[in-house]
């Protein structure tokens, strides 16, 4: 294939996410072989009727051996270990990115494994559904949203040209892509994307918990605000486990700051202060529109359903 960016990508964990990556790489020619590792057999059985690769297996080392290109879609806690079990099978020259949620954590792991001459380069694409497993990919799941890589320190020749390819290849997915340090990513993630999963966790948990309302009347009379809420609850709980996990600290900052809003906010219902609630709604309905307005969201209600930030 004359317009790969990458001869062969190697893709560990083909959830959502690593299925959307092949499918994408695979429309936009920018990949001529793929393998696939993944532990759960079931998966297995799917990408294989999926036609998502070349090879798949269940051994992380066999599937990366003479890839150019390794993507880690595992679970968060998982691909420091993944990476240790697939280092010595990594070819020299090869880059190891990942799409996790949280960039510290990562970064530390995968550059404790990494042997010389690979280049770990962390990334998180921010796209995504709260559905799962191999069926859920698709190919324009990256067009037009953010991919934001956390390169490691490093001014060197070959690394620059190692992150040069691989921003070239998101962009040729149809994303657009951000470098940014992976603590300020961390924090800023906990804020747009890990905080409202733990917002949505809690107040669908806390419906389910209410004895005073039955389960048939919370499906019965769900408004619109509620079913988000359980859309975005019904994310992968094994990957938000890892990431609340991971991102404590970042987690742990913006939930004190909203708790502190939080109670102002009831303050003012206590209280009749109108004038404070119709000021942060009016702040409020701002952002929305300015996230229409920069092209991450359309106008048309529930238009982003099925291709909402998952991580």
């Amino acid at each position: 294939m004359a317009g790969a960016i990458y001869p062969k990508m190697a893709v560990i964990g083909c959830g959502l996410i690593g299925s959307s990556v092949i499918h994408a790489a695979r429309a936009k020619g920018v990949v001529a072989e793929v393998s696939v590792a993944d532990a759960d057999a079931g998966h297995r059985a799917r990408i294989e009727a999926l036609k998502l690769a070349e090879t798949v297996t269940g051994d992380a080392a066999e599937a990366v051996r003479d890839a150019d290109l390794v993507v880690l879609a595992t679970p968060v806690r998982a691909m420091g270990p993944v990476m240790a079990a697939a280092a010595a099978a990594l070819k020299a020259g090869a880059t190891v990115t990942d799409v996790g949620s949280v960039k510290g954590y990562v970064a530390e792991a995968l550059a404790a494994h990494a042997p010389d001459g690979v280049f770990v380069i962390p990334g998180h694409p921010v796209a995504g559904t709260e559905q799962s497993g191999p069926d859920a990919g698709f190919s324009a799941l990256f067009e037009n949203r953010w991919t934001i890589l956390t390169p490691q320190r490093r001014s060197d020749a070959p690394y620059q040209a190692a992150l040069e390819r691989l921003t070239d290849f998101w962009m040729a997915l149809g994303a657009r892509v951000e470098l940014m340090d992976e603590r300020h990513h961390d924090l800023v993630l906990a804020v747009t994307s890990h905080l409202p999963h733990l917002i949505a966790y809690n107040i669908v948990g806390t419906a389910a918990d209410l004895e005073e309302v039955t389960e048939g009347e919370v499906m019965k009379y769900s408004a619109g605000g509620f079913r988000d809420f359980t859309r975005i609850a019904a994310s992968d709980p094994v990957m938000w486990r890892d990431i609340f996990l991971t991102n404590r600290d970042a987690v742990l900052e913006i939930l004190g700051r909203f708790t502190e809003d939080l109670q102002a906010l009831s303050r003012a219902i206590r209280w009749s202060e109108g004038e404070k609630l119709e000021a942060l709604f009016t702040r409020t309905r701002a952002i929305r529109l300015g996230i229409v307005a920069a092209g991450q969201e359309s106008a048309e209600p529930n238009f982003g359903r099925d291709r909402q930030h998952k991580g």
